[in-house]
């Protein structure tokens, strides 16, 4: 490990690809070599395109452990391995999705996305947090989304997953702030991942059994186009979260939430505005059923207006 002691220790989920890979390659190119990076997957088969992202860094500033943050021992065995199972930041990114109608999803698909995403977090928060109290340091990141703030039609068990991981850490910071561990949740909107595109992509094609026919026609004439949209009008790239990320991870004071899209604070005080709830769930039933055709057309002219201005903005943490 090069420069010693002065470097953090930071071990990162799920960074097979997407935004896992972007913060693992950040930090470990990081031109001070602030960090040892200890990027995690559940298959290591899956490496190489961060091992090519990684260039010189792979084998210095950065090496692979195997983790499936889904099972105890993987997760034991990962942190053991782990000198003196010293970690100063624990970056929680390991997630998965889950799209469409819910009558037409299983009970078992609804328990592997909060096997992953709740207790796949909570068993990594279980396994490094007792050394960082016990040292009185420490930083826990998790990968959370806007989504864990403001429900999304179609998107219900997924939402509900990241609810529930934002009253986790919610009710965990307090606590953690007596022992000088900090907490923070990185909430980004729509992200351009290959992961999204894929699914939006397999999602179109595929039959709903259960579900009435009205409903499937919402979701795959009214939902998916508006989504496309959104995404590409307002999303981010993974390297922007990556670097807000960074951002969090380096202020002296980190926020506990870190909204990564400055154009989504609208749409959360919203929700806070009206303690009924009817607001937000008006608001965003007229725009789906509503006025589609003309967020299709405000979509249009923001994309045009923006020339990919706003996609980058996000919010710094200082």
């Amino acid at each position: 490990m090069a420069s010693g002691c002065a470097q953090k220790v930071v071990l990162i989920t799920g960074c097979s690809s997407g935004i896992g890979l972007r913060i693992a390659v950040l930090l470990a190119r990081d031109e001070q070599k602030r960090y040892h990076v200890i990027a995690t997957m559940r298959d290591l088969k899956k490496k190489d395109r961060l091992v090519e992202a990684a260039g010189d860094a792979y084998g210095k500033t950065l090496t692979l452990l195997p983790l499936d943050v889904c099972s105890d021992d993987s997760v034991r065995q990962c942190i053991d391995s782990v000198k003196d199972r010293h970690i100063d930041v624990l970056i929680n990114n390991a997630g998965v999705g889950l799209l469409g109608p819910v009558e037409s999803i299983s009970m078992d698909e609804m328990k592997k996305v909060f096997e992953t995403n709740f207790f796949g977090t909570v068993r990594m928060i279980k396994e490094v947090m007792p050394d960082m109290k016990k040292r009185r340091a420490g930083h826990i990141i998790i990968m959370s989304s806007v989504m864990g703030l403001q429900g999304v039609v179609f998107n219900d068990v997924y939402t509900a997953s990241k609810f529930a991981i934002e009253g986790f850490c919610e009710s965990m910071a307090v606590q953690l702030l007596k022992f000088n561990v900090k907490l923070s949740m990185i909430e980004p909107g729509p992200v351009h991942t290959e992961f999204e595109t894929k699914m939006m992509q397999e999602v179109a094609k595929m039959e709903y059994p259960g579900a009435d026919a009205d409903t499937v026609r919402y979701f795959k004439d009214v939902y998916i186009p508006s989504s496309i949209d959104i995404f590409e009008a307002l999303g981010q790239t993974p390297e922007d979260i990556a670097k807000c990320t960074k951002k969090v991870i380096e202020s002296s004071q980190p926020r506990f939430r870190n909204l990564t899209n400055s154009l989504y604070t609208p749409i959360v005080a919203m929700k806070y505005a009206d303690e009924t709830g009817g607001l937000s769930v008006h608001t965003f039933y007229n725009l789906l059923f509503n006025f589609g055709s003309l967020m299709h057309i405000t979509m249009s002219i923001l994309k045009c207006l923006t020339c990919n201005c706003l996609r980058r903005r996000t919010i710094s943490p200082d």
